[in-house]
C-alpha cells in the first residue's frame, strides 16, 4: 500500500511502491486520505472563502491520485492497481487500510496539510507507532547507490532488531544485494578494559541475532559491523548509498528502543536512503499484535 500526498504526490515513493509490488508479485493499493472541514472547525467568517479551498484542494488531491494510479500502471503495466480517497484522519485511514498489506509505503512528508486546518499535520511517527505492517519512509530526491549493491540493518539484540533483521533478509533476497548488519555503540566515559568487553557483546549479539538466518537466505552475503558513534551519525552515514535502511521499533534500547525518540527521528531526518520500520509483536495497548483484548 502507498499513501499518496494530496499536495505533493511524491513519484519517488510511487516508484518504490510499484518496484516492491513487482518483486513480490502483488498488487498495489494507492490509498490518499483526506480529513473533511466542518463549520464546528471554522471562524464564521472565514467558513466561505476555506469551504471553497478545501473543494480546490479536494478537487487536486483526487486528480493526483488517478495520476498516481497511471505512473505506477504505466511503470510495471502487469501489476493490479487500486486507488481510493477516503475522508478521515489520515493516521487512522492509514493504520486500518494497511492492517492486511505486506508493506506501507510513504512520502518524505506523507499527507501533510498545507495547514492544520485540513489535516492534523505530520503523520509519519504516529503511523510507525501503530501500523501492523513494515512502513517505509521514502525521500526525495532519489540518492545515489554503489555496487555491489546493498542493504543496511540496525541491530540491539532485542526481539524487534531481529524482526528488522528478518525483513532485512528478505529484502536483501529480492534485490540480489549484500546485507550490512550494524550495532552502534558510544564509549564515551568507558575504560579500555570496558570498551573491549562492550566491543565484545556487541559483536556476539550481531552474531546471535543473524542466527539460523543466512540458512533462509544462502544467496545474501552478510557482513557484521560493530561501528563507534551516536546511532543516528552511524546509520545516516552507512545509508549514503544503501539500497535501504531497516530497524525495528520498541526494542529494548539502542536503534529500537528510541526509534520513536531523538534517535528514530533523527535516522528518519538523516537518512540518505529510503528508511524500513518494523513493528515488533506488541501493538502500543500492550497487547499482542492481532490479539483481541
Amino acid at each position: 500500500m502507498v499513501g499518496v500526498d494530496p499536495e505533493r504526490p511524491s513519484r519517488m515513493v510511487l516508484a518504490w511502491a510499484a518496484d516492491e509490488a513487482n518483486r513480490r508479485h502483488l498488487p498495489v493499493h494507492v490509498v490518499q486520505a483526506w480529513k473533511p472541514v466542518t463549520r464546528e472547525d471554522i471562524w464564521p467568517r472565514l467558513w466561505p472563502e476555506l469551504h471553497d479551498r478545501a473543494h480546490l484542494l479536494r478537487t487536486a488531491g483526487a486528480r493526483a491520485l488517478d495520476e498516481a494510479a497511471r505512473f505506477i500502471g504505466e511503470r510495471h503495466p502487469d501489476l493490479q492497481v487500486s486507488a481510493r480517497l477516503i475522508d478521515g484522519d489520515p493516521v487512522e485511514v492509514l493504520n486500518r487500510q494497511a492492517e492486511r498489506a505486506v508493506v506501507l509505503a510513504l512520502g518524505s512528508r506523507p499527507l501533510s496539510g498545507v495547514r492544520e486546518l485540513f489535516h492534523s499535520g505530520a503523520v509519519t511517527l504516529p503511523l510507525i507507532a501503530n501500523a501492523s505492517c513494515p512502513v517505509v519512509v521514502v525521500r526525495d530526491p532519489e540518492h545515489v547507490t554503489q555496487q555491489p549493491a546493498y542493504i543496511v540493518v540496525g541491530v540491539d539484540g532485542s526481539r524487534t532488531s531481529r524482526d528488522a533483521v528478518d525483513h532485512a533478509f528478505e529484502a536483501a533476497a529480492l534485490r540480489g544485494a549484500e546485507l550490512r548488519a550494524l550495532y552502534a555503540w558510544n564509549p564515551s566515559h568507558l575504560s579500555v578494559a570496558e570498551e573491549h568487553r562492550v566491543e565484545q557483546e556487541s559483536r556476539r549479539v550481531l552474531a546471535e541475532t543473524a542466527a539460523g538466518r543466512r540458512e533462509l537466505c544462502p544467496g545474501v552475503e552478510l557482513r557484521h559491523e560493530v561501528v563507534r558513534g551516536h546511532p543516528v551519525a552511524v546509520l545516516a552515514e552507512a545509508s549514503r548509498h544503501a539500497l535501504a535502511l531497516v530497524v525495528g521499533t520498541r526494542g529494548a534500547g539502542g536503534f529500537g528502543g528510541q526509534l520513536l525518540g531523538s534517535v528514530g527521528q533523527g535516522v528518519l531526518h538523516h537518512a540518505r536512503c529510503p528508511v524500513v520500520t518494523v513493528p515488533g509483536p506488541f501493538g502500543p495497548d500492550g497487547l499482542t499484535r492481532g490479539a483481541s483484548g
